[in-house]
């Protein structure tokens, strides 16, 4: 059987061929924006052809990102840093042990220079006895916030990769061009699958035993994806010849929203029946107008008058 499938990079091989390649290992794709390298690979005892990935878009998304991460990361770490400094010690290995905790829970950041000082503390002996007290030797740490230069270094050579893998050797049979092409295009049917798994849709686990009431829940679940993806389509199609854009969940127009999204924007609306007739409530103008774009059928079943 051949394949081409994603190399997941918590596999440690994957994470050091995705930074270890030179500069002119890399090839210009066909395909705008990607760059490829090939590597070979034996992982799982399987002779398999590797094919790291950088895609500019991706990179360009992943740099801001990372940057944006070592900042807030930084922010945080002061804070932590200044209600640690006022911690106080019984010995200079629980304070040590502390600020190396501290500094161990940070990806982009560690505490360097760390000094531990003695003071002296006051304790009551008794509670009923103000003037009872001992004095007593204990320890804070200091220490300055540095960067780590490596991690975040690795993090920006790796911005934008991905691995794929195929146990295709022979790039006669399938090139290094069409390797690629093949994974975008499976792409997209991934996506379309991965909201059948969503809970907005399916929010309970269904059993079966028998392998036609399998391939029954098969059918409906690709029937349910093919509505799916008509609906999205029409709509977009819509609001792009009309010029027009729906809210998104930042309140950005977008001229391409998902269905998940208009989902989500009509749990609001309810079915109420008042003095023997029947209302729809939570009709707002953009909901409505979304009706609109989707076509007579979606309006009449919200009550609607199509083009009113």
């Amino acid at each position: 059987m051949k394949w081409i499938t994603r190399v997941p990079l918590s596999i440690k091989e994957a994470q050091n061929k995705i930074v270890e390649i030179e500069e002119e290992e890399w090839e210009q794709s066909q395909i705008k924006g990607y760059r490829i390298a090939t590597k070979s690979s034996e992982y799982a005892n399987i002779k398999q052809r590797w094919l790291v990935v950088e895609s500019e878009a991706r990179k360009k998304a992943a740099l801001k990102k990372i940057s944006e991460q070592v900042e807030k990361q930084l922010e945080n770490a002061k804070a932590s840093l200044r209600k640690l400094l006022k911690q106080e010690y019984a010995c200079i290995a629980d304070a040590e042990i502390g600020i190396k905790m501290l500094s161990d829970s940070w990806k982009y950041h560690e505490i360097k220079e760390i000094k531990c000082t003695e003071k002296a503390s006051k304790k009551s002996q008794s509670k009923t006895e103000k003037g009872n007290q001992e004095k007593t030797i204990v320890y804070q740490v200091t220490g300055e916030i540095e960067p780590r230069e490596s991690v975040i270094e690795a993090e920006k050579i790796k911005a934008g990769r991905f691995i794929l893998a195929t146990n295709i050797l022979d790039k006669k049979e399938v090139s290094n061009e069409k390797l690629l092409a093949e994974y975008k295009a499976q792409q997209s049917n991934e996506r379309g699958f991965r909201f059948l798994k969503d809970p907005l849709f399916f929010t309970a686990s269904v059993f079966v035993k028998k392998p036609e009431r399998v391939e029954a829940i098969a059918m409906i679940m690709g029937l349910c994806l093919l509505v799916y993806n008509l609906a999205q389509r029409k709509l977009r199609k819509q609001l792009e010849t009309a010029q027009e854009g729906v809210r998104n969940q930042v309140k950005k127009l977008t001229n391409k929203p998902t269905m998940r999204w208009i989902f989500q924007m009509f749990q609001a609306v309810h079915l109420v029946r008042i003095n023997g007739e029947n209302q729809v409530s939570n009709l707002t103008q953009e909901r409505q107008e979304i009706l609109q774009h989707l076509g007579k059928d979606c309006c009449q079943y919200y009550l609607m008058i199509p083009g009113g």
